[in-house]
């Protein structure tokens, strides 16, 4: 069978939904402040290319961990649940298959207990101008549901 990643279109279908997603993020208010300061095209391509990794594509992803790259936001569980609903958005606009998007969902969900913080403040939006790699924390919130 082939991989996720050549059944969703490889990395131009990846692309139209890491950009799509990140426009959506982006525009919610509880969301935004995660990203103020972030340089939103290297985000952007760092994503691409974890999301190609993790979904069995040829790209090798060489940043940080997801616990690295998260530590300190305070990244709450609902913060972490409209991460989710951003990308499945991101995902049906882009003509993903439902069983498709349930497999992207399950293949990244074990990514959450690197991200969400047990009692995340109640500011919630972590440091100012803090690097975050939402889309991955987007996955794992709906699996299983």
């Amino acid at each position: 069978m082939p991989s996720i990643y050549d059944r969703i279109g490889g990395t131009p279908a990846i692309t139209a939904v890491v950009d799509d997603f990140y426009r959506r993020v982006c525009a919610d208010a509880d969301l935004a402040g995660f990203f103020a300061r972030v340089d939103l095209d290297r985000l952007k391509a760092r994503q691409v290319e974890y999301f190609s990794t993790v979904l069995g594509g040829p790209a090798v992803y060489t940043g940080a961990s997801m616990r690295q790259v998260h530590r300190g936001l305070g990244i709450s569980r609902r913060h972490f649940d409209r991460v989710v609903r951003h990308l499945v958005a991101a995902l049906t606009v882009a003509e993903v298959p439902g069983e498709l998007v349930d497999e992207i969902v399950a293949a990244l969900a074990p990514l959450a207990r690197d991200i969400v913080v047990p009692r995340a403040p109640r500011s919630g939006l972590g440091r100012s101008g803090s690097r975050i790699w939402v889309w991955s924390s987007t996955f794992g919130a709906t699996a299983g549901r």
